[in-house]
């Protein structure tokens, strides 16, 4: 062979030998740590080539400022913002530290994600659907959130899994890769969080390919290895040098020699591969002319099937009489016979057929009329990804975007309505219930947008919601007519209350209400035309109406004059008197305001915001002139006890005042219109908060506030008032938390007034909510305070377990039996919520449980009063605060713990 052509063994070669042992890429599950610094870092030509094969590529660096764009200075690509891809998460930087450590710009900034369980990318690339895409997603955590407590969590593609990420620490670089057909032209990349630390990302990129290359019988591919091999530096290639921009690794097999050339290859024509010429003009081969190369990969997956790249080019120029020829097998089964690589010109060897199981043992042997062994210039090793999965029905998805579209649900409802609308079924978007229809595409069964500020017309899309069961848009300000949604075959019910609606009802819409197939609800749209005759009908009765003016108007007359004379003599006292029963009337009159029904309709917007509703009212946000926020409950009219409701809690909260009470600002007692304004509890009811899995999970010393500020609401009530007032009523769903998480008692409507010389024999009607009701109480009728106590170890179980009062499963099951299962097994790790931890004080959390389990014997008269509650409750915070301030790590609660002795006796 002419030396001309061949890189001989000098100085050069010494240096790749160093530069080769200097370079590691520690690999974990596919994961590769990058370790590159100034002097070691890629090196590219100034400028970036225009070539077809990348124009429209998306590149993204996550977490810079939304108008930012720039040329990285190493590999000369240009990042945009990733602000224009999606309206969620928080953009941090990197610890200072770590700064000098990432390996690019990229790495210096991350988008995080401390809200919701998905958070989805939605990348639209103009190469569109049926086309194969490189995507890679990168990582490096940088100690950004100053916990330094890397993350794990998972990564999405659409519906389907791509893979987990996590970290060996703060400046580990994590790296994915997946070569991807989608089926739409949207792509979505979620992160979904594992409960095991917040997710987060330095840069997305998506590049397409080749429509020919890498294309397979099976799935997408997610990367394993792509190699550089016998490279004379330890620089990682990609673009410019790679157009694709793929990441090529440095890599040397065992016992081999490298070898190199200094022209081009590919300098004419390109593979559909288009591999970059820097690594296919560097190759390996035996030390010894006669050996093999032989080398194998461990995916780690048993189950895995495998797809296999290797591509050649010969480098050395051969004589007329010399010849490379050789044979490769793969797990012992010949895979490639005489490959005999052309000069300069790249060729690549791939299995037709995926390759099942974690080993993967090459083995390549010259033939033997072959002068020269083997080389090898460069590999790549796939991962086949099942995706099972189907995204949602299309023409649901068209439907449903239109909706969000036309509305503008871009605020806090848009904000969760990211990436697939029903798939994965768990994550499916706010508002919506999905079909689960298996590995096929589900379909949207039923869509909730009360109170969601629409406005203006209802759009034809939702009459494209084919499989639509139930839809409600009650409570927003749609206007227009009322489109027949009889064509929605499978709808069961449709709400249409309070809204601005006008005209006439469809007839097949009016003829399904009415046989019962479906439950119609169009009550509050004062222009909708209910029963005829509407307006088509009313030029035939112009003569009649003519007739009659006159009589109408006589008797429209009079109206006024009777009612101006009811109003002005009702009016004479500032406070209004109501029957409470038959027997007795209370006068509404305090220091607290009176507010007629305009004024409740300014304050409320028009009814603009519901945020909760009960049997007998519903409760709406307003806004003071002040700009105080509150809340306005109204009472429903059509409800028999409303009216009984309303001057009961009014009449109470007037003479009522402790700071973990709801606030009572003032009142409306018109003719057809009662109402109370409350202070607004920024973060609603405990019951929401503690089932609601996108809230950040409370801490145990959070909770036990939470319990002593209702706890000492209650004692109030039954020993701060003359006389007593028993609520009747205590559940998670009336404790309010306001923006301090402070708790207040609420919602007074059952509340009764008893005297402590018959409290336990005062009979009343059985008042109460199923799950929190005394058992006492509910069988004998007798009413004390020790019924409230009851309710109240319910809720005191609530907040340690996070489980609702009754555990909807098989077999519907009372907290208190669920606790006592656990319980009488000394087996408290069973019963705490998992979401805090283990993070509090052993001996608080013991106490507590005491507490809640004293509450609840069937014997009232065997359960303490609220003063004793209080107290533990108290002594238990302080526990948890002695911790949290001296730092002692929680203990780790187990079984053979409590056997040993430690904590109470199970009960």
């Amino acid at each position: 062979m002419d030396g001309k052509w061949r890189c001989r063994w000098t100085w050069s070669c010494m240096l790749w030998c160093v530069s080769v042992l200097a370079y590691a890429i520690a690999e974990f599950n596919g994961k590769f740590i990058v370790m590159a610094t100034e002097n070691n870092s890629m090196n590219h030509k100034q400028g970036r080539r225009k070539l077809d094969d990348v124009t429209g590529s998306i590149c993204i660096d996550c977490g810079i400022a939304e108008d930012l764009a720039y040329t990285d200075d190493k590999t000369q690509i240009e990042y945009t913002s990733d602000a224009h891809f999606i309206g969620t998460g928080t953009s941090k930087n990197i610890a200072a530290k770590f700064i000098s450590e990432a390996p690019q710009r990229t790495f210096k900034t991350v988008r995080s994600f401390p809200e919701g369980k998905r958070n989805c990318y939605t990348l639209r690339h103009p190469e569109g659907r049926n086309t194969i895409y490189l995507i890679r997603a990168s990582f490096m955590y940088g100690n950004y959130d100053d916990l330094n407590q890397p993350p794990k969590f998972d990564l999405y593609i659409g519906v389907n899994l791509w893979d987990s990420v996590m970290f060996d620490n703060s400046t580990h670089v994590v790296i994915k890769e997946i070569l991807h057909v989608p089926s739409m032209d949207e792509l979505y990349v979620c992160l979904l969080n594992t409960d095991m630390g917040t997710p987060f990302i330095s840069s997305l990129e998506v590049r397409h390919f080749d429509h020919s290359s890498y294309r397979t019988k099976s799935g997408p591919l997610a990367l394993y290895r792509r190699f550089d091999i016998g490279s004379t530096t330890n620089e990682i290639v990609r673009f410019d040098n790679d157009v694709y921009d793929r990441m090529w690794y440095p890599y040397n097999l065992p016992d081999s020699t490298p070898i190199c050339t200094s022209f081009t290859v590919d300098s004419v024509n390109h593979t559909t591969y288009h591999l970059p010429s820097t690594v296919m003009k560097t190759a390996v081969r035996p030390k010894s002319e006669n050996d093999n190369l032989e080398f194998e990969f461990d995916t780690g997956y048993p189950t895995s099937e495998s797809y296999v790249y290797m591509h050649f080019a010969e480098i050395e120029e051969l004589k007329e009489n010399e010849s490379r020829a050789f044979d490769i097998t793969l797990n012992g089964k010949n895979w490639a016979e005489s490959v005999s690589p052309t000069y300069l010109q790249s060729t690549t060897i791939e299995t037709d057929q995926s390759i099942r199981g974690r080993k993967l043992m090459f083995s390549m042997h010259k033939k033997t009329n072959s002068t020269h062994p083997p080389i090898l210039n460069a590999m790549e090793i796939y991962i086949v990804k099942e995706f099972l999965h189907s995204p949602t029905d299309q023409e649901d998805v068209k439907a449903i975007m239109d909706i969000k579209s036309h509305y503008m649900l871009t605020s806090s409802l848009g904000k969760r309505w990211q990436g697939d609308p029903c798939a994965p079924l768990k994550y499916s978007w706010n508002g919506l219930n999905c079909s689960d229809n298996g590995y096929n595409s589900p379909t949207i069964t039923a869509l909730n947008l009360a109170s969601s500020g629409l406005s203006g017309t209802i759009i034809a899309s939702f009459l494209e919601l084919k499989f639509l069961e139930s839809l409600d848009l009650s409570n927003n300000k749609l206007t227009g007519p009322l489109p027949d949604f009889s064509q929605l075959q499978y709808l069961k019910t449709l709400n249409l209350s309070r809204n601005r609606l006008s005209g006439e009802i469809p007839s097949l819409l009016k003829e399904r209400s009415n046989n019962g197939s479906l439950l119609l609800s169009v009550d509050g749209n004062p222009d909708l035309c209910l029963v005829g005759p509407c307006e088509e009908d009313k030029k035939n009765i112009v003569p009649l109406v003519a007739g009659i003016l006159s009589l109408v108007v006589f008797f429209i007359v009079l109206g006024i004059v009777l009612t101006t004379i009811w109003r002005k003599k009702c009016n004479r006292k500032p406070a209004a008197k109501q029957a409470v029963s038959s027997n007795e009337e209370v006068v509404l009159k305090a220091n607290n305001e009176q507010f007629t029904y305009s004024q409740i309709l300014v304050i409320t917007n028009n009814f603009d915001k519901m945020i909760g509703k009960g049997s007998c009212g519903i409760v709406y946000h307003g806004s003071l002139n002040d700009g105080t926020q509150v809340a306005v409950k109204m009472v429903l009219q059509k409800s028999p006890q409303a009216s009984q409701q309303f001057q009961t809690e009014a009449q109470l909260l007037m003479r009522v005042h402790h700071k973990n009470l709801a606030s009572f600002l003032g009142y409306c007692n018109e003719v057809r219109h009662t109402g109370i304004i409350y202070e607004y509890m920024a973060y609603g009811n405990l019951e929401e908060y503690l089932s609601d899995a996108r809230r950040e999970p409370l801490s145990w010393r959070q909770r036990i506030q939470i319990a002593v500020d209702a706890a000492q609401g209650l004692e109030y009530l039954h020993h701060g008032c003359k006389p007593p007032i028993i609520h009747r009523d205590i559940k998670s769903s009336n404790i309010l938390l306001n923006e301090k998480l402070q708790a207040k008692v609420a919602d007074f409507g059952f509340s009764k007034d008893f005297s402590t010389e018959n409290e336990s024999h005062v009979s009343t009607a059985v008042i109460g909510t199923f799950g929190y009701l005394d058992p006492e109480y509910y069988t004998s009728s007798r009413l004390t305070e020790k019924s409230d106590v009851y309710s109240f170890g319910i809720v005191l179980l609530e907040l340690i377990t996070g489980q609702p009062a009754i555990i909807k499963g098989h077999q519907n099951t009372n907290i208190v039996q669920w606790v006592s299962h656990f319980l009488a097994r000394g087996d408290i790790k069973q019963i705490v919520d998992p979401r805090m931890r283990g993070d509090f004080d052993f001996g608080s959390v013991w106490k507590v449980v005491e507490a809640a389990i004293a509450c609840v014997p069937l014997i009232s008269i065997q359960r303490p009063s609220m003063s004793y509650i209080v107290s533990e409750l108290k002594d238990s915070l302080k526990m948890e605060a002695a911790r949290e301030q001296e730092g002692v790590n929680s203990i780790e609660m187990n079984v053979i713990d409590l056997e040993a002795g430690c904590g109470p006796d199970a009960r």
